[in-house]
């Protein structure tokens, strides 16, 4: 254990001081078997030179749900067919997911994992067969999420799972009348 931090135990008024880097206080006391007294301590904190003050810093802006519009010409389209029956053909780039694609545009698709193949809420139906037999077929995890999914058909993925490509532009897919929440709420 450091001096420092020795005599910051000893010592409880040294904390209401302009926290040091152990280093830096250290250097300036002699080091000995004997902890330094606090007048040596005090000394040895107004002698420290002042640390950097740190610039304000944020984090990225979150790219969870973020799909930007696809520039003129690369467009690819899928349609979502809401629960009510209703039609949003939308826009979007290669490499885009269902999940964030519905998220960004306010359809009713949870992602309650946030896309981590974790639950089953962003269950969706291709209503056609070709573009269900153009996906690469799912992996063991989504499989197993499937099988959690209300309503579950031989054409069912995951949204979170589904990559927008050339060869499935102008799919189709079907929202469920409902969704299976797992999630538990009373978790204390």
């Amino acid at each position: 254990m450091s001096a420092f931090r020795l005599c910051a135990q000893r010592l409880p008024g040294l904390r209401s001081f302009p926290k040091q880097p152990a280093s830096a206080i250290t250097q300036k006391l002699a080091v000995s078997p004997s902890p330094p007294s606090r007048a040596q301590l005090l000394n040895a904190a107004r002698l420290s030179p002042r640390p950097q003050l740190r610039a304000f810093s944020a984090s990225a802006r979150v790219s969870h749900g973020h799909v930007d519009p696809p520039k003129p010409g690369e467009e690819l389209y899928v349609t979502f067919v809401d629960k009510e029956g209703e039609e949003h053909k939308i826009a979007v780039n290669a490499g885009d997911n269902l999940l964030d694609v519905a998220q960004a545009h306010d359809l009713e698709m949870e992602g309650a994992c946030g896309g981590s193949c974790a639950c089953s809420t962003c269950h969706v139906i291709v209503t056609d067969q070709k573009y269900y037999d153009q996906m690469p077929e799912p992996d063991d995890d989504e499989n197993d999420m499937l099988d959690l999914a209300f309503g579950l058909t031989e054409t069912s993925r995951l949204g979170c799972q589904v990559k927008m490509t050339k060869e499935l532009d102008g799919m189709v897919v079907k929202l469920p009348s409902m969704t299976r929440n797992l999630q538990a709420s009373d978790f204390k």
